[in-house]
């Protein structure tokens, strides 16, 4: 080839391949993109084992096995919790000042006691995004913890609270507008246009959280996706309806089913059939299934791929008739855990499933470990990187801590159980759980209720409580010890105001 010719062939090579790409150095930290859908189970999604058959989400999956299909995370019992978890580090009973007031969901901390862990990776040179569901206090924290914002504020904003697929309310950068359209395509949108480059530093890494607010009641699928299930089967979990022995008495008052004239299981509020809700939360995750394709594919195309870390979950799972109930905040693996998947090329190995399970604190200090940066204040979680390098062989024989306080944070938990009345939340009582392996421990906060254990490999679904049953004494008194020494590690003041075990389950 003549020399003249070659820088010609060299221009059009590179106007074919697209606009140039900023280089990041060797040792730039990776980008974090964290997907965070809202009140779903591990079910809907088609790459878990215990997914329902009609579950179809082909984009999850695929990011699935580009990496890492964690048995569950455990991230909170319900949307405020787990978001303020994921923003300290800390459990909710350790969390000062946060509080609901006022109309629901309005709420308040005070950023001087609370502080959100963003600001500080911006200090250390990151760019921080948050884009969707904001459920975390009125101050959402623009400027101070997040360069870059589109936020759907509900507590700022209660009259829209309900709003979950459209139209919002939404504040761009702190400025207030009213946004058409389905939500769930707008966050994906947005987020892409970002990773793209919109509102974005080229020169810095970036932390973007991406916040659905699907697929939360009412739960209303993109007018695309509606019906797309309408015929497919649906088989009802084994203890939609009573007797349930062993089991924790609350559950009868939250019975969300009943029998229906031919049989059937019926909502009993709406008089949907159990079938039809199952396919109704199905279709309505097929835009968050997209969207996730969307900002995949964004970050392929931008060259980004291999240097960001993404992470997807949900706020907490959600029980579509297991245990008979229809809600969230309970200790069940349906009603509690996520679905937690993690992936980065060339970084993490692919195609692996983690038996662990890993909670919300685990996933803040992880962020840390990954960016470099050391951890700003005591957090609640434990490291699990090397779990991302080596899935099969590394150590890790944690026990994971879960809670539920309710809207109670702080001292306040301590508080209320000091009051008259036994506290719940949507009927359950307050609890602290602890799973070691595939053993869980659940001890509610009222006298009444019985402990529970439950060995989930042999019951995935959590029908036969096993602490009463003299042949798993042993683990029970084990798990009572890992469930304390959680409890005094993540500064729970609360320890010494609990009713003692129920009696006869065998001593404290």
């Amino acid at each position: 080839m003549s020399p003249r010719l070659l820088p010609l062939l060299l221009t059009v090579l590179a106007a074919a391949a697209g606009p140039a790409r900023a280089a990041a150095p060797a040792d730039r930290p990776p980008n974090i993109l964290f997907i965070f859908a809202d009140d779903h189970s591990r079910k809907v999604i088609s790459a878990y084992e215990d997914a329902y058959p009609l579950a179809r989400t082909p984009n999850l999956d695929r990011l699935a096995a580009s990496g890492i299909r964690f048995q569950a995370g455990y991230l909170g019992a319900w949307c405020m919790p787990s978001r303020a978890t994921l923003l300290t580090g800390l459990h909710p009973h350790a969390i000062e000042s946060m509080r609901m007031t006022g109309s629901n969901p309005r709420s308040t901390y005070d950023p001087a006691i609370c502080r959100f862990w963003p600001a500080v990776f911006r200090r250390h040179g990151y760019q921080t995004a948050q884009i969707g569901k904001w459920h975390t206090g009125t101050d959402a924290g623009w400027g101070r913890d997040w360069d870059y914002q589109r936020v759907w504020n509900r507590p700022a904003n209660p009259e829209d609270a309900g709003n979950y697929y459209g139209p919002q309310v939404v504040h761009f950068n702190g400025q207030r507008r009213t946004v058409e359209g389905y939500a769930t395509d707008n966050y994906s949108r947005w987020a892409a246009d970002y990773i793209r480059g919109e509102g974005r530093d080229p020169a810095k890494p970036w932390y973007l959280w991406l916040c659905y607010g699907a697929i939360h009641g009412p739960t209303i699928p993109a007018p695309r996706h509606r019906g797309t299930l309408r015929d497919a089967p649906v088989a009802p979990p084994r203890d939609l309806f009573g007797p349930r022995p062993g089991k924790p008495a609350y559950l009868e008052d939250t019975q969300a089913w009943k029998r229906g004239p031919a049989g059937e299981a019926l909502d009993k509020n709406r008089r949907s059939t159990h079938a039809d809700w199952v396919r109704q939360a199905n279709e309505c995750l097929q835009a968050v299934d997209e969207g996730v394709g969307e900002v995949l594919k964004a970050l392929r195309e931008s060259g980004q791929l291999e240097r960001t870390l993404v992470i997807y979950s949900s706020d907490q799972g959600y029980a579509n008739g297991e245990h008979g109930l229809k809600q969230k905040v309970a200790p069940y693996e349906a009603s509690y855990a996520s679905p937690f998947i993690v992936s980065r090329p060339g970084k993490i190995p692919a195609g692996k499933v983690s038996r662990h399970v890993v909670n919300g604190p685990d996933v803040v200090v992880t962020f840390f470990a990954q960016a470099g940066i050391p951890l700003p204040w005591k957090m609640h979680g434990r490291n699990f990187s090397p779990l991302l390098r080596d899935p099969d062989g590394a150590t890790w024989d944690h026990p994971t801590l879960f809670t539920n306080t309710g809207q109670d944070y702080g001292a306040s938990v301590a508080a209320t159980l000091r009051g008259a009345k036994a506290p719940r939340h949507a009927g359950v009582p307050y609890f602290a759980a602890v799973r070691h392996g595939h053993l869980k421990y659940v001890r509610y906060f009222e006298a009444r209720e019985p402990e529970e254990l439950y060995d989930l490999q042999a019951d995935p679904e959590e029908l036969t409580n096993l602490a009463a049953d003299p042949r798993h004494r042993a683990d029970l008194t084990r798990l009572r010890a890992l469930w304390r020494q959680e409890l005094q590690a993540t500064d729970a003041a609360y320890l010494d105001l609990l009713p003692p075990v129920p009696a006869g389950a065998g001593g404290n």
